[in-house]
């Protein structure tokens, strides 16, 4: 009985983490502006890499990133998906500087690169 209790709460357990989704607090950021901007993508930048101030959405990206790479944006909402491919395109052909610092911090052993390298080509992403 202790058993078929414990599998029961391991498997709710299971059912809510696998619906668990990133906060949509932030998916009405305006991106475009942010990529426009020098002043504004620097400060998204640097607080990524650890050398600037993080502003709420920045910190909330910071937090989410790690677990959206090892989990292929499982947890992202649409809003999400689609201003990830946005800003990923901006940064690889117009911030290819940042991009190798991005890589270098968040895939330094280029695991996410490789796995999502033949995904990215098809969206016409060249890594």
């Amino acid at each position: 009985m202790k058993a078929t209790f414990l599998l029961v709460t391991l498997a709710i357990i299971v059912c809510v983490n696998g619906d668990e989704k990133y906060t949509t607090k932030y998916d009405n950021i305006d991106v475009d502006e942010i990529l426009r901007s020098d002043r504004l993508f620097n400060n998204y930048f640097k607080c990524l890499i650890d050398t600037g101030k993080c502003t709420p959405e920045a910190k909330e990206l910071k937090k989410s990133l790690p677990d959206a790479l090892k989990t292929e944006c499982s947890k992202c909402s649409e809003k999400q998906r689609q201003n990830s491919d946005k800003v990923l395109r901006h940064i690889i052909d117009h911030k290819p500087d940042e991009w190798k610092v991005l890589q270098a911090k968040y895939d330094p052993e280029e695991v996410y690169s490789k796995r999502y390298r033949a995904q990215a080509k098809e969206a016409g992403i060249h890594i």
